[in-house]
């Protein structure tokens, strides 16, 4: 039973939200994405995500007691912060997804390595990790997942959130929303640099074991899609909008959501600096399997892809590809041409500096949107890995309200 005080701070919170959710601004917002992601856009789109959220003061801090409650009060403050501080392009929701009780029992690989901490509030740190896969019984050690559900849990979880939310906002029920990178995993196990060796030395090893986590991935979707354990159409993928009047796809049933009714993404970041034809052979050949199961596809995080593009256009169903901070933006504009959203990330490092660069930063997102225009580019601004902001919580209001006035220009 949760007590009185922690359900007076939730309502108190849910009460804002479901407030802020039913402004008309929010389906004008939905609007406004859906057009991009049709590659019809208005105007360019701007979000800000991954905010290093250790910096920016006690408005985010949960008051709860009960570990549950100060799950949802996390995110209820959160949301509240981001859209009195930097809502950007932001879509608030009316409803609170409670995730299901799926276990998952992976790849059986237990990461080994040590860490490098130089702010203990803040998640982002260093690691090193240790090569598990150098001999060929090693490949033995990948197991194919298993998903199972503990509806008991799940209801459970769905009876508190009621208790707490009804008559404010919907409890939406959560299945899994797949996120699949076939080379962060794989990093973890060996390190980036024994991968990348390994890669070039012994190439046929490598095809094995990226061809094992495929096959394990494909059999983690078979299953989800199975139990009916997916989640259902997402508000957002990898940082962006993910409004579109193509998915669900036809024959939709929201008790049983299907792979190819969701937005997919994919990313092989480590692959920053191989060749266009080893992305292919290690990376395109296997994604593109994954991927082909999906309704929409956004593709890349922070690996420059401006000179991949030939390959990328290979993945099936890539409606988003991400021009890092790292890409050449007028190549990457003229591969992209009108055929995808150009998702820029301005770089992060501008909101980490000793004093925040205004002229700088408006400059920078200026050069993207003209650049974009010139090409025919549908774009989006996407201001995400925020590792800091040197406890300058203030200079995010800043970018948002620069981006913005670029945005709307």
């Amino acid at each position: 039973m949760v007590n009185r005080r922690d359900r007076e701070i939730l309502r108190g919170l849910a009460s804002r939200v479901a407030g802020i959710a039913a402004m008309p601004v929010q389906e004008e917002k939905r609007r406004l994405w859906r057009r991009l992601n049709a590659l019809r856009p208005e105007r360019p789109m701007v979000m800000i995500d991954q905010v290093c959220w250790n910096e920016m003061g006690d408005d985010v801090v949960p008051r709860c007691e009960d570990p549950e409650c100060r799950g949802y009060e996390g995110r209820l403050r959160r949301l509240l912060y981001q859209w009195n501080h930097f809502r950007v392009d932001m879509v608030v929701e009316p409803f609170l997804t409670v995730p299901k009780a799926i276990r998952n029992t992976g790849f059986g690989i237990r990461v080994q390595e040590e860490r490098a901490v130089s702010d203990p509030t803040n998640s982002v740190v260093g690691h090193m990790y240790t090569n598990q896969f150098e001999t060929e019984d090693d490949l033995e050690k990948i197991r194919m997942p298993r998903i199972s559900h503990d509806p008991a849990e799940t209801r459970r979880r769905l009876e508190v959130a009621h208790d707490l939310f009804d008559g404010l906002l919907e409890v939406r029920p959560w299945g899994a929303d797949p996120y699949l990178s076939l080379w962060d995993p794989i990093s973890t196990w060996m390190g980036v640099q024994n991968a990348l060796f390994a890669i070039i030395d012994r190439p046929d090893y490598v095809h094995r074991l990226v061809g094992r986590v495929t096959e394990g991935y494909l059999s983690m979707l078979d299953q989800l899609e199975e139990q009916g354990l997916l989640c259902q159409p997402q508000s957002l993928v990898h940082c962006t909008g993910a409004y579109t009047d193509e998915l669900p796809a036809p024959g939709y049933d929201p008790g049983k959501p299907r792979t190819r009714d969701l937005w997919m993404f994919g990313l092989a970041q480590m692959f920053s600096t191989v060749s266009p034809a080893m992305f292919r052979e290690f990376e395109v050949d296997y994604a593109s399997r994954i991927c082909a199961r999906f309704g929409l596809v956004y593709y890349g995080c922070c690996d420059p892809l401006d000179l991949k593009m030939n390959e990328v256009r290979l993945i099936p169903h890539v409606r988003k590809v991400s021009m890092s901070p790292w890409a050449d933006e007028e190549r990457g504009a003229e591969a992209i041409h009108g055929d995808f959203v150009y998702s820029r990330k301005p770089n992060p490092a501008f909101v980490a500096t000793e004093s925040f660069p205004a002229d700088t930063v408006r400059r920078d997102l200026q050069a993207t949107r003209e650049i974009c225009r010139r090409h025919g580019c549908p774009v989006e601004f996407i201001l995400k890995d925020i590792s800091t902001v040197c406890y300058h919580p203030e200079r995010l209001s800043q970018w948002a309200d620069i981006a913005m006035r670029v945005a709307e220009a």
